[in-house]
């Protein structure tokens, strides 16, 4: 589906038709009033997909939403900022279970249809007077309108500088439908899964298969392409509710209705990931690493990847510097067939490296190339189809600074 049939709508993740969410004041944030707790709830039953971190340290919320997104109906998720209630044994996984009872009670909705996830600091036991003062105040706060989206995205913030909220509404055959989405995250970020928490709704009638197989390809072309500083996070998590209010011919297969789905499911993926990249701790740039020409895929995922996270590259670009050699270093020690006779490189358009060794370039084009906010590596390797594109900020003095102060 063409982008300009995407209209972007208010609400993030309230809309969609038959949602509601809130956010509130726990007091787990250091800053007295900090909305720290968040609720969201699907008015009707609805179907839930989601994935899970890849790290081998998880959070008590990503274990428990593991068993309980079997389940067939979902009505809620619950989220708390300030601790991520990750490494806290089996305290931690009864605080887990406790924050979703306490919420789907509140909701007047069964336990087993209540998800729930934290961020924030690892290895402390969740302060639940101060989880269950935020539950109580959201549950009786919430609400359908664009302020109540807002605070809910403020609501699961860390070290995020910008709320993340993205709503799209599209056509599915002749009927309107809606996705929206709120996310977080700017440090801790790297592939390899959603490598932050995203939460989703939409008002489409789908069957639950065909929704997490949507929410898979969505992610693969949009979070599983984004990299801060490499750190893959215990608790990450990208979760999305389907209630069926649009009242399109349900998706249960397939085809046209499935592809238009999958499409701006990606697209809103795309508009997250976008944020989280321009909100990256200390970011003052974005960057596309775009790798082509490559033996296979795996080949231009390794180099995308290593140029994206050399601390080296993402520095120089902070800089302004066209430091062409450290980009074709890191492709060099990526893992993957690379012939330095048949690279070639190009910054912003300039052809900077061919043949194996420099462009000719003027120092004034050599300049102008870096000058830009938004930097765009484009590398063929020269020797096969394989293509990849990795979106990554660079380092600044104040990405140092932020993590050097993240106190545990």
């Amino acid at each position: 589906m063409a982008k300009k049939a995407y209209r972007k709508v208010a609400g993030g993740v309230v809309a969609a038709r038959g949602f509601r969410c809130a956010g509130a004041s726990g007091g787990l944030k250091t800053r007295p009033g900090a909305l720290d707790v968040g609720i969201i709830v699907s008015d009707t039953p609805a179907v839930a997909a989601a994935m899970f971190t890849t790290n081998k340290f998880q959070a008590a919320s990503v274990v428990l939403n593991r068993e309980k997104i079997k389940e067939r109906l979902t009505r809620g998720i619950v989220v708390n900022a300030g601790n991520a209630n990750a490494c806290t044994g089996r305290r931690g996984m009864a605080d887990a279970r406790r924050m979703t009872a306490l919420a789907a009670k509140l909701a007047g909705v069964p336990a087993k249809t209540f998800l729930n996830a934290s961020t924030g600091i690892i290895g402390r036991p969740l302060p639940m007077e101060k989880i269950e003062k935020g539950i109580r105040l959201a549950a009786a706060s919430l609400g359908n309108t664009a302020k109540h989206g807002d605070d809910f995205s403020n609501a699961i913030m860390t070290t995020d500088t910008v709320k993340k909220t993205v709503a799209v509404e599209f056509m599915i055959g002749k009927t309107p439908v809606r996705i929206g989405g709120s996310c977080k995250g700017s440090g801790m970020i790297a592939p390899n899964m959603a490598t932050m928490l995203c939460f989703l709704t939409t008002d489409a009638a789908i069957s639950k298969p065909m929704l997490q197989k949507a929410l898979q390809e969505a992610v693969g072309r949009t979070f599983n392409c984004i990299t801060v500083d490499g750190d893959c996070s215990t608790n990450d998590t990208v979760a999305i509710l389907a209630n069926g209010a649009a009242g399109n011919v349900k998706i249960t297969q397939l085809g046209a209705g499935w592809r238009a789905f999958r499409d701006a499911l990606a697209h809103v993926a795309a508009e997250l990931a976008r944020k989280i990249v321009l909100d990256g701790e200390g970011a003052t740039r974005f960057v596309e690493v775009r790798v082509v020409g490559a033996k296979t895929t795996s080949d231009a995922e390794r180099v995308a990847t290593k140029i994206a996270n050399s601390p080296l590259v993402k520095c120089a670009i902070n800089g302004g510097d066209p430091n062409w050699g450290r980009i074709v270093c890191a492709a060099g020690y990526a893992g993957a067939v690379v012939k330095p006779e048949l690279t070639r490189l190009w910054i912003n358009g300039v052809k900077l490296f061919a043949g194996g060794m420099p462009a000719k370039v003027t120092p004034s084009r050599l300049a102008a190339c870096m000058k830009p906010k938004e930097i765009f590596i484009r590398l063929d390797l020269g020797i096969g189809k394989g293509e990849k594109r990795v979106w990554t900020c660079d380092f600044s003095r104040e990405y140092v600074a932020i993590n050097a102060d993240y106190h545990t």
